[in-house]
């Protein structure tokens, strides 16, 4: 955000919804200057007032609706469930308030295309939320590739997961866990692989032409673990991975004609503040990677304060362009269709 002028009143956010992630965002954004929460919404009013009043915001509503409603709400941040994520987007900028949505923004292309159609005609900001991209690692790692560093990008590939499930499928802790209910559009895919595919499309640019996928999947049906291939126009060929049924990694490789780059495309900074890139300059083996080390902090406030930014100057938006969260949702929805299928399916276009 170099040479933008930061001297504006902080944005004013509502949070729609109360679940834990809710309570993430808030721990990143209650010291920022450039972002304030006036208010929470609930379903639940007493959920409400109790996260209202843990964190000291002003207000606190009993429905989504009157959060909408409130005239001194300027944007929402919508950390709900996955599957009413299109819905309750729409709905807040048609009532005028500029958006930031969890990822993946929906659960099909179609209803992403209605999100930012709804957004443009009312004149308000659209953004899908990952805090990994308003890094300093993955500015970094953007500088580097717009440079050409590594030359031609020949393969990216991209990995994320965790351990939730047992490797049969069956849920280790809480059976509850939304990531596993089919009926709120849980799965691996949509939560961890929503990660690797966009980090994929961020690196090379462009959308897929067409994916293949296999996968594994949880007593509740949903996926669990899943792997899959992606051609893009250009000749380059990525890999995605993520599972729910894992050791915690998260860890990424673009290789170059002349180089490589490894990230682990954080969301947040560890203890020391700091992230690192590993990077090969040139092609013979006995070239080894050199780091580079970049200061980091946590990843919702940097998103939000990248997020207040742009809608108070038009500018700094370190996040997902429309376009890659179009691509994103078209890729997801490609590799959802082939692991039905189990054959190659075409990319919208």
């Amino acid at each position: 955000m170099s040479g933008i002028p930061l001297s504006f009143a902080p944005l004013r956010f509502g949070i729609l919804g109360a679940a834990n992630i809710a309570r993430e965002f808030m721990d990143g954004v209650k010291q920022s200057p450039l972002v304030t929460v006036q208010a929470v919404a609930s379903r639940d009013g007493t959920k409400a007032a109790e996260f209202a009043r843990t964190y000291g915001i002003p207000d606190h509503h009993a429905s989504y609706e009157a959060m909408l409603a409130d005239p001194t709400i300027e944007a929402v941040y919508i950390p709900l469930p996955n599957d009413l994520h299109a819905e309750w987007a729409i709905k807040a900028a048609q009532a005028g308030k500029h958006v930031l949505c969890e990822k993946p923004l929906a659960v099909g292309l179609s209803d992403v295309q209605s999100m930012f159609r709804a957004a443009h005609e009312a004149g308000v900001k659209l953004a899908e939320a990952y805090p990994y991209m308003a890094q300093p690692q993955t500015i970094t790692m953007n500088d580097l590739l717009n440079e050409g560093v590594i030359g031609p990008i020949q393969t990216v590939s991209a990995a994320f997961g965790f351990g939730i499930v047992a490797p049969d499928g069956t849920p280790i802790a809480n059976p509850a866990n939304i990531r596993l209910r089919p009926d709120r559009a849980g799965g691996g895919l949509l939560d961890a692989g929503t990660y690797a595919v966009s980090l994929v499309r961020l690196a090379v640019g462009e959308r897929p032409l067409r994916v293949i996928a296999s996968g594994r999947y949880t007593k509740t049906e949903v996926d669990q673990t899943v792997v899959a291939l992606l051609e893009f126009p250009s000749g380059t060929l990525g890999q995605i991975s993520c599972s729910m049924s894992a050791s915690f990694h998260r860890k990424a490789l673009i290789v170059g004609s002349h180089g490589v780059i490894e990230t682990d495309y954080s969301n947040h900074a560890p203890a020391d503040g700091r992230l690192h890139l590993n990077i090969k300059r040139g092609v013979p083996k006995t070239i080894g990677f050199e780091t580079t080390t970049v200061s980091a902090a946590d990843g919702f406030k940097l998103e939000a304060e990248s997020f207040a930014t742009w809608v108070r100057t038009g500018q700094g938006w370190t996040g997902a362009s429309e376009a890659v969260s179009l691509d994103v949702a078209a890729t997801l929805e490609a590799i959802a269709k082939s692991l039905a299928s189990g054959k190659f399916e075409d990319v919208t276009q």
